[in-house]
């Protein structure tokens, strides 16, 4: 295995052995053996080494300058040289049509919850462990997301994935990914999240064993850093704090397997060779990683809460122009300091369906158990908050959210719910009944009311 040395990077540390590039929405470059990048084209007649110049798009080749996406490799062996395609097995956990007409997805108006779910005791790798909860739309129509769980106690090995439907968020909760690309490398952790953009390979090992995690995954869009508007040019998540691997090979001719996901459906071809062989590369098409304690939160400082967009890490357009397909949000450590305000989470509904997760830590903004692994969702317009501890809490400036991070998948679009987790032990809804005891405070302060009533020469209320 050889690896790149010139790149600008973070500090290494013992949780991460790797070097990155640094940036977002760059156009990188990136050799593992110095001069091996053609210069001045992209496809000489001849490349240096024999290597083979392999072009990849992740946008259409028309599509606006600042939208294209794309990136050449060059490779000991291109991705074309296999055995052909098979159906893989399937995955019967896995789902990617969420149209109403799919009996397999439900709709439901009540608040969904579940406990983490349990890693199997069975050998599964990070394919073979993915478990879809919920999405909207279909990969076909190249506009809608999904979102899953994996669950996984066993490395790759001689495998790798290719998701040709869309890009994948994915971020772990339990143990951390070391993920090999075509582009190199990326330890991750709880803490961090990483986006690998629809068709690059790559595969996932288990430095600590048994791992559980999160991912959305979207179609037809792609990630992109919010407006920062009246914040000016600084704030939210940083450009400088993405981070890109950089050009790493391997010399091995045994047998791989590369699973494709197409559709929704998975296949398989075979080769007698590793796809990890890109010596050099250059280009916009990259995945990357962010270490989400990084983020810099904004809030009021005078009084009312400012809309949790506030907290938005990435967005996704959709085809509506000023409606996003999908928003992250993440909800982490901050200084609560309104005056004389109702502080969050205050009632409240709203267009987008909100799905959420715990990353670590204890979040305060949930009535039930809510564990890291768990997940929570309510659909548009379903009403949810607290008041009796926001209504009597003293208001001094605080900490909240000490050695906590959350996170919410929040989308336009309704959400769908599979047949999976709608079965699964591991769901409970919310108890309806936990806001009974909210009195009606008008009627109890009836008396006050018509004093005021008969004060204004207005004529008094008859409960």
């Amino acid at each position: 295995m050889a690896t790149a040395k010139n790149a600008f990077s973070t500090p290494l540390n013992d949780k991460d052995p790797y070097i990155y590039q640094v940036g977002f929405g760059n156009g990188f470059a990136s050799e593992a053996i110095p001069n091996v990048l053609p210069v001045g084209q992209n496809t000489p007649q001849k490349n240096k080494y024999g290597l083979y110049a392999e072009g990849i798009n992740g946008t259409s080749f028309v599509a606006p300058r600042h939208e294209n996406q794309r990136t050449w490799l060059y490779r000991m062996r291109p991705s074309v040289s296999h055995n052909g395609f098979n159906d893989a097995p399937e995955n019967s956990f896995l789902e990617s049509n969420f149209s109403p007409l799919n009996p397999k997805v439900h709709v439901s108006a009540t608040q969904q919850a579940w406990h983490p779910l349990d890693i199997p005791s069975e050998k599964v790798d990070f394919v073979q462990g993915l478990r879809t909860i919920a999405g909207n739309g279909d990969p076909t129509t190249r506009e809608g997301l999904a979102v899953h769980v994996y669950l996984a106690n066993t490395s790759m090995g001689n495998k790798a994935f290719v998701n040709s439907d869309g890009d994948m968020l994915i971020l772990p909760q339990q143990g951390r990914l070391d993920i090999q690309t075509e582009l190199g490398k990326l330890m991750v952790r709880p803490g961090e999240l990483v986006v690998i953009q629809k068709g690059l390979k790559f595969k996932i090992t288990l430095p600590d064993g048994p791992s559980r995690g999160y991912i959305q995954e979207i179609y037809g869009s792609r990630y992109e850093l919010p407006e920062l508007g009246p914040l000016g040019a600084n704030g939210l998540a940083n450009v400088r704090d993405f981070e890109h691997p950089v050009a790493s090979f391997d010399i091995d001719q045994s047998d791989w397997e590369i699973v494709y996901k197409v559709s929704g459906k998975l296949f398989v071809c075979t080769q007698d060779h590793t796809p990890f062989d890109v010596v050099a590369w250059h280009g916009n098409y990259v995945p990357y990683k962010y270490a989400m304690e990084k983020f810099i939160g904004v809030g009021s400082i005078t009084k009312d809460h400012i809309d949790p967009s506030i907290f938005c890490v990435l967005t996704a357009k959709s085809k509506t122009p000023g409606i996003p397909l999908a928003d992250f949000l993440i909800f982490s450590p901050r200084w609560d300091v309104a005056n004389g305000t109702f502080r969050p989470p205050y009632f409240h509904r709203n267009t987008a369906s909100e799905l959420m997760g715990l990353i670590y830590g204890v979040y305060e903004g949930r009535s039930d158990s809510f564990k890291p692994g768990s997940i929570s969702y309510e659909t548009g317009f379903c009403p949810h908050g607290e008041y009796k501890k926001a209504s009597e809490m003293e208001l001094v400036p605080m900490r909240v959210h000490e050695g906590t991070l959350a996170f919410m998948f929040e989308s336009s679009m309704p959400f769908g719910i599979t047949e999976f987790a709608m079965k699964s032990e591991k769901r409970h809804e919310h108890e309806p009944g936990m806001w009974n005891d909210l009195r009606n405070n008008f009627i109890a302060n009836i008396e006050q009311v018509n004093q005021d009533l008969k004060a204004a020469g207005l004529p008094e209320i008859k409960p």
